[in-house]
């Protein structure tokens, strides 16, 4: 139980580095706004648990509809993911955030959702090898960590 509660915080850690810079931005928009830091916690933990939701839904998905031949072929998502990001960083594509001030749950949740393809592609080949019982745990500490992002 303690070698996947570490493998847990070190998966967590390594795909969330990219939403310390997000959060930071946020935070930064909201200083001295009212309900800011609750409103970008919510909004964190909101996004967060839709990558979760997309994450599991696909390993189950993948895990009843794919030959166990093909799921070696899953760690190639967050390449794709990542050569993606960087050909639209080059053209000069990426989009930023806009300008106002006020810090929504929504619109929190949303780039965080919209900044988790990353995730989903890492948790799926990883939780395409664990039981039930060992993604919930996973789950369970990577929500437990997002409190210490935010």
């Amino acid at each position: 139980m303690l070698l996947a509660a570490a493998q847990a915080v070190g998966l967590f850690v390594v795909t969330n580095i990219d939403d310390v810079i997000i959060l930071s931005l946020f935070f930064a928009r909201g200083a001295g706004k009212r309900n800011s830091t609750r409103n970008i916690a919510i909004g964190q933990y909101l996004g967060f648990l839709g990558i979760l939701a997309v994450s599991v839904a696909i390993t189950w998905g993948a895990d009843a509809l794919l030959s166990p031949d093909w799921i070696p072929y899953f760690g190639l998502i967050p390449l794709c993911i990542g050569l993606k990001a960087a050909w639209e960083a080059w053209r000069g594509q990426e989009e930023g955030l806009d300008g106002d001030k006020k810090v929504a749950i929504s619109t929190v949740a949303a780039v965080t959702f919209a900044n988790g393809g990353d995730n989903v592609g890492v948790y799926v080949p990883v939780f395409l090898g664990m039981s039930p019982a060992r993604i919930a745990v996973f789950c369970a500490i990577f929500l437990a960590l997002v409190a210490g992002l935010v």
